[in-house]
């Protein structure tokens, strides 16, 4: 291997030709003059301790990882002391999103001890059909910067060997060269308080029930399942998103939330139990690095949870939070047959928070959304916005036998949100509840912070 001696003698960096077995040459420092004519065909130039990477702060995804804190994003962060960890596997993936077409010259990984052996990097113009531009077969850890020298958006490193028992471990994966897209700073204030939660609260009463889908059925009253709404009192079969705003009286505690949340009608035999109380929606972060949490765009739709659902499918889903509960009773993935006299039903589930950046919609009307894996956004659906997780309770307690989902089976539970937030207003609580890490009211405000102030005033506009 070549040694490049620009950067700490301690960790070596062995410049790889990208061929299939990299050459392997040690050179001492008291060496240096002697063979300071020495040239090596196909060698990448060595970098500049100043350079910087086209990878970094970019979206990034794997195909495994060992934990939380090892995610796909600690390669590309630029820290040193991160790192991404895959689970025990000679066949893994990682892969960077530059955001643009980038010519690539070189690649550097900088192992932690878990090292690959044998790996390929590859790069790809739509994330989906990939081209090998270097090969490797016997790495032996340490920092090896790969010759490239092709162009792509999307650049992958492919592993089939280990080089340790356990999986593989990158302190950082480097991307050098011209192109791509620029990472813009977040602009935002960092704080020293504790962060338990990244989240505001958004409280809508029912308002009414009707046999429409303006998303699913649209413009054909009737043809649904029975459905409960909340938020926009005007919601029908021929709801559009113009309509929300020409129609904005809403059942929300914020009057400029004029969206339309609806879920299946709860029955308790043929009676719809309709409640009356304000339930609980959510608007969390549902990827680990919060901060970057940006608003829904204006037009989204959107669909949580399969009518379709199995049992098995309903529990693990990736929206599942606690499944049906009521009284003393919890994940439950059934109705139970009884509750607790004077007790509710409840159910809690959390809607895909990465959006492809592209679509207000999808002919399913899911496949624009995609959930986040491993805390963070998958390179097909790169942008995270907030991820709704709908609270409800019904009156309804005692013999349960009868108690049904007008949609079918009681796996069948799922909900629909068309976007009806006023842009600034639904940025200001995202920008300073979610972003800021707190745990907001309607208002923006955090009772357990109070000198962080409210997002917005007592009547729910700007400061």
């Amino acid at each position: 291997m070549f040694r490049t001696l620009s950067r700490a003698i301690a960790a070596p960096v062995r410049l790889l030709t990208g061929s299939s077995t990299p050459l392997r040459t040690t050179l001492a420092l008291s060496a240096l003059a002697a063979i300071g004519a020495m040239t090596v065909a196909a060698a990448p130039p060595a970098l500049a301790d100043g350079d910087s990477p086209l990878s970094q702060g970019h979206p990034a995804a794997a195909s495994s990882t060992e934990a939380g804190f090892t995610a796909a994003r600690f390669a590309v962060d630029g820290d040193p002391s991160t790192r991404w960890a895959s689970q025990p596997d000679d066949n893994q993936w990682l892969r960077v999103d530059l955001g643009a077409t980038a010519h690539i010259d070189s690649v550097e990984l900088n192992w932690e001890a878990a090292y690959g052996k044998a790996y390929q990097i590859q790069v790809s113009n739509d994330g989906y059909t990939w081209t090998t531009a270097a090969s490797v077969t016997n790495g032996d850890g340490g920092t090896d910067v790969v010759n490239v020298g092709a162009n792509g958006r999307y650049v992958q490193l492919t592993t089939s060997q280990r080089g340790t028992g356990y999986g593989y471990s990158l302190w950082e994966f480097k991307v050098f060269g011209t192109g791509g897209a620029t990472v813009p700073d977040d602009n935002l204030p960092v704080y020293n308080d504790e962060v338990t939660h990244h989240e505001f609260q958004a409280n809508c009463t029912p308002s009414h029930i009707k046999y429409d889908d303006p998303i699913v059925f649209p413009g054909q009253p009737g043809r649904s399942h029975l459905h409960t709404f909340m938020g926009n009192t005007s919601t029908d079969a021929s709801t559009t998103i113009a309509s929300l705003f020409a129609n904005p009286t809403t059942t929300c505690t914020n009057p400029k939330d004029k969206s339309a949340y609806w879920f299946p009608t709860i029955m308790n035999g043929d009676v719809a139990v309709v409640p009356s109380i304000l339930e609980t929606l959510y608007y969390k972060a549902g990827i680990d690095d919060y901060r970057s949490v940006q608003s829904f765009p204006q037009g989204l739709r959107l669909i949580a949870g399969d009518m379709m659902a199995t049992p098995s499918s309903f529990q693990n889903a990736p929206g599942a939070v606690e499944g049906w509960e009521c009284g003393e009773l919890s994940n439950q993935w059934s109705i139970p047959d009884y509750c607790a006299p004077g007790s509710q039903l409840n159910m809690r589930y959390q809607a895909p928070s990465c959006w492809d950046g592209i679509h207000l919609d999808s002919a399913d009307h899911k496949s624009h959304m995609a959930y986040p894996v491993n805390g963070e956004c998958p390179t097909t659906h790169p942008v995270p916005v907030p991820m709704l997780e709908f609270k409800i309770a019904w009156p309804v307690s005692g013999d349960m036998t009868q108690v049904h989902l007008a949609s079918g089976s009681d796996q069948s539970w799922h909900y629909d949100f068309m976007n009806g937030w006023d842009p600034e207003i639904l940025d200001a609580l995202v920008t300073h509840c979610i972003n800021g890490g707190l745990q907001c009211n309607p208002q923006g405000y955090d009772l357990y912070k109070p000198q962080r102030g409210a997002a917005l005033t007592a009547a729910f506009e700007l400061p």
